[in-house]
């Protein structure tokens, strides 16, 4: 199947300053500047009508991969082709004809909506920015998006304030998906949600996905939603991807340690199985200050001399991807 969106050695750095304790007790008038590798050369693609879960420790690069992606953050580097077109070459005048194709669904549903608009306002918003529609082809399709995520139509004229975190997500999915977008980009959409909840906006997510053939980039913490929902997923860490796989095969069979860890902390709702919990040693490497080679290898009990040298993502089976020498 071909690829719809693919990112090549996408880089985001940062300068920051040195937050050395050592440093300010030594000079306290005085700061360095040090740079902070958000995301090193990431790279991976997302098939048309897939949905690829992107998981990993927080902090470890997730959200500004995504941001990226869509340029809501400059990139330092690297190549996001979508459909033939690289975004990261786009001036903002070209690039604003294909936002309706281009959407993200933001993790707090409260922060991401406007306080001072109402929820037919929050709708027609993008349809005034990306469509040329009249009065009356508006009003349509807000109902119909309204319709297509399950909220009453006397919601209409309420404020985000007005409303329960769940009708709140699902006006900024609705807002996400009014311009019929080709990629959408979810990140961490249920987890300002309680349980009952979640299940709720899984389910809707699915459905919109076959209703519009639309291709998801799911950010989430939740393996168990990102197993149920994801047709692969790529594991982060530290910035970079260690494996990518076919979810049924990551969760059957995890090859990278880190991977491995990752799935161990999965609860399993038995009282009666038990699994075996692989715990990383260590503290995580700063991320100005990343280790060469592999960047797991100061926590890995596997690791080895040759661990030190430099690391690439490599196929290893057919649809497999693994930064390990393991």
């Amino acid at each position: 199947m071909a690829s719809l969106i693919e990112i090549t050695n996408l880089r985001k750095h940062f300068q920051v300053k040195d937050q050395s304790a050592a440093l300010r007790l030594l000079s306290p008038f005085r700061s360095r500047k040090g740079l902070l590798r958000a995301v090193d050369d990431v790279s991976f693609s997302i098939r048309k009508g897939e949905t690829l879960g992107l998981v990993g420790e927080s902090g470890c690069g997730k959200s500004t991969v995504a941001r990226c992606m869509l340029r809501l953050l400059e990139p330092s580097g690297g190549k996001i082709v979508f459909e033939g077109t690289d975004l990261a070459g786009l001036s903002e005048g070209a690039l604003r004809h294909l936002r309706r194709d281009l959407q993200m669904i933001f993790q707090d549903p409260m922060a991401s909506l406007n306080p001072r608009l109402s929820v037919r306002q929050v709708l027609e918003e993008p349809l005034r920015v990306h469509e040329k529609f009249c009065a009356r082809e508006r009003e349509e399709r807000v109902l119909e998006v309204l319709d297509q995520v399950g909220l009453d139509r006397e919601l209409l004229t309420r404020f985000p304030h007005e409303l329960s975190g769940g009708q709140r997500q699902r006006v900024n999915i609705a807002r996400g998906i009014a311009t019929r977008p080709r990629f959408v980009v979810l990140d961490e959409p249920t987890s300002a949600l309680d349980v009952s909840l979640r299940a709720k906006i899984v389910l809707l997510l699915e459905k919109l996905k076959s209703a519009l053939s639309t291709t998801y980039l799911f950010i989430s913490h939740d393996l168990s939603t990102v197993k149920y929902l994801s047709d692969r997923v790529a594991v982060m860490y530290l910035g970079s991807i260690v494996e990518i796989a076919e979810s049924r095969e990551l969760f059957r069979r995890p090859l990278h340690p880190y991977t491995k860890a990752l799935l161990s902390a999965i609860p399993i709702p038995d009282p009666n199985v038990k699994r075996e919990r692989i715990t990383l040693k260590g503290e995580i490497p700063s991320p100005t200050d990343i280790p060469s080679g592999c960047r797991l290898r100061g926590r890995c009990p596997l690791a080895r001399p040759a661990c030190s040298e430099e690391m690439q993502l490599r196929e290893v089976e057919s649809g497999r991807w693994l930064a390990c020498y393991r």
